[in-house]
């Protein structure tokens, strides 16, 4: 009968199933689940092509050099600058740290313009201090100045306005910065010290060099109606060292760069108008914060940075200097130094209209640190302080790429 002629072999073959594979195996192909029934089945066995695995590591090595080596050259011709090390909100929390644990002679607050306006160099030159520099991108100075009410420093606070970024109740962008600095994860703290070592060597790292900010910027009529990166400010300034900043060379010279931002602020600022209302409740809390900062031996003062007469006539329409900060010094009780009353900075290069060229820096610092001197003990003029500048001192920007229509 057939069973009785069915061997053991057969019988280890049945049991492994129909598929089971003895011997070895054509090269390339590899044993399944069902050439090893009963076994686990970790990982594929396959043979390894015989391939010129260092040739080839070495060919993508290359590549990758080569096409990052690209792009770099890429991002410095377009402006971009190795050691340009952003807006970090890591970075302005350090600087906060430092009124805790330093209580530094002085501290400026403030938005961009006393950010992009102000020489650091030339401040400690000129007084032997040098002041943490707090100040924030489009933000709402008064935050800040409440932060620092309800900290326990007893310096002086240079408060930078805008009138019309003051005279309003949002906080604005720098509200992330702020954040960090009352918490942070070690692992944004360690990512952030890496990256600025980077950035320190590399141009294309730079936040506004990303490729989908690049690329919309190329054309701003793609789709009708459509809100794109055209209708967004774009980069404006570059950093160093203790927050650092000022105006990005492009925007001197490049129209193309320097007319976007002109139109960003001429829409910006015409929206910017504050009622009656946000008017009373700054002066209201602007007292409150100078009152707690005096009650424990700080001082403060204003200073109001100049704009381009062309984008003064829009905010002095809506928030002239009699509505704003004249008020402003009242209310507080505090003295101030106003751009208007600096003959120093008369004629100074603006150019798009709201920030100081780079060159200028120095120049409207001296100017307002002398005048503060004048109104505040907490700061003096060092007997080997530099001489007085004015604008004749600094060039004006010369543009070299004209506006794109």
């Amino acid at each position: 009968m057939p069973s009785s002629i069915f061997s053991s072999e057969d019988a280890v073959v049945s049991a492994q199933g129909p598929n089971a594979h003895h011997g070895p195996m054509s090269p390339g192909l590899r044993l399944t689940a069902s050439d090893r029934p009963g076994i686990a089945q970790p990982v594929p066995e396959r043979d390894v092509p015989p391939l010129p695995w260092l040739k080839m590591l070495a060919i993508a090595v290359v590549l990758v050099l080569a096409l990052t080596a690209l792009w770099e050259w890429r991002s410095r011709a377009l402006g971009y600058e190795a050691g340009d090390l952003g807006t970090d909100p890591s970075a302005w929390a350090e600087q906060w740290h430092r009124l805790a644990s330093e209580n530094p002679p002085a501290v400026i607050v403030g938005d961009s313009r006393i950010l992009f306006d102000t020489d650091l160099d030339r401040f400690q030159k000129m007084t032997g201090v040098r002041p943490v520099q707090l100040g924030l991108e489009g933000t709402n100075a008064e935050p800040v100045l409440k932060m620092v009410a309800d900290s326990q420093y007893k310096g002086l606070v240079i408060v930078g306005i805008a009138d019309q970024s003051y005279f309003r109740d949002s906080i604005g962008i720098g509200e992330t910065s702020m954040k960090a600095a009352k918490w942070e994860s070690p692992s944004a703290r360690l990512s952030s010290q890496l990256y600025r070592g980077l950035r320190r060597q590399l141009a294309m790292l730079d936040d506004d060099n990303k490729f989908s900010n690049t690329v919309g910027k190329l054309d701003h009529g793609w789709v009708p109606g459509a809100r794109g990166p055209y209708d967004d400010v774009w980069k404006l300034g570059r950093t160093h060292d203790d927050r650092q900043f000022s105006l990005w060379t492009e925007v001197e010279r490049n129209g193309f760069v320097r007319a976007h931002a002109i139109r960003m602020w001429m829409i910006i600022f015409h929206i910017l108008k504050p009622d009656a209302k946000v008017i009373a409740h700054t002066l209201a809390k602007t007292r409150a914060d100078v009152a707690a900062i005096r009650a424990r031996g700080g001082e403060v003062v204003f200073v109001r940075p100049p704009s381009a007469p062309a984008l003064r006539a829009v905010e002095d329409s809506l928030l002239p200097r009699a509505k704003g900060w004249a008020p402003l010094l009242k209310a507080a009780n505090v003295r101030g130094v106003h751009a208007d009353d600096l003959p120093a900075i008369k004629g100074i290069a603006i150019p798009e209209l709201s920030h100081i060229s780079a060159a200028c820096q120095g120049v409207f610092t001296d100017a307002y640190v002398r005048a503060l001197t004048a109104l505040t003990p907490r700061l003096r003029l060092r007997a080997d302080a530099p001489p007085p500048l004015t604008s004749a001192n600094c060039p004006k920007w010369i543009e070299t790429t004209p506006p794109r229509q």
